[in-house]
């Protein structure tokens, strides 16, 4: 799975089109959805359903919908969350003094094999020992 990209909670939500303003990020996010392999985490499939369903959006998903876009992306590689994983992401938040949820979505790429995590909300370019942060928005 070396050669897989591990795709960040908010590619998941520009899918969804939830920016209008944003129709080249929603593009995007689709073009990177519509690829047949990437990997994702327990971690963001929990952050796509609380800012999906969260009643401050214009249009919030209901439970049923989050729930089965949800169960759609289970096809692809999902990282669980594992005490190994917890114990290098507070190593990689210290060292790189990151939100542990960043730090956490790094190890989680790491341990399921990705050397690249797509995000806009990491630094782009930034390589944190071997996985490496590629924002596809830019």
């Amino acid at each position: 799975m070396t050669s897989t990209n591990f795709v960040a909670t908010n590619v998941l939500i520009y899918s969804l089109g939830f920016s209008p303003n944003n129709e080249q990020k929603w593009l995007r996010a689709c073009e990177i959805l519509g690829q047949s392999e990437f990997c994702l985490s327990v971690q963001v499939l929990q952050e796509f359903y609380t800012q999906a369903t969260r009643r401050s959006r214009t249009d919030p998903l209901t439970h049923k919908a989050a729930a089965a876009i949800i169960g759609d992306l289970q096809k692809y590689p999902v990282q669980e969350m594992t005490l190994a994983i917890l114990q290098a992401a507070l190593g990689t938040c210290h060292r790189y003094q990151l939100s542990y949820w960043d730090a956490a979505i790094i190890e989680a790429a790491r341990a399921i094999g990705c050397h690249t995590v797509l995000s806009e909300d990491l630094q782009h370019g930034q390589d944190y020992g071997g996985v490496q942060v590629v924002n596809p928005f830019l």
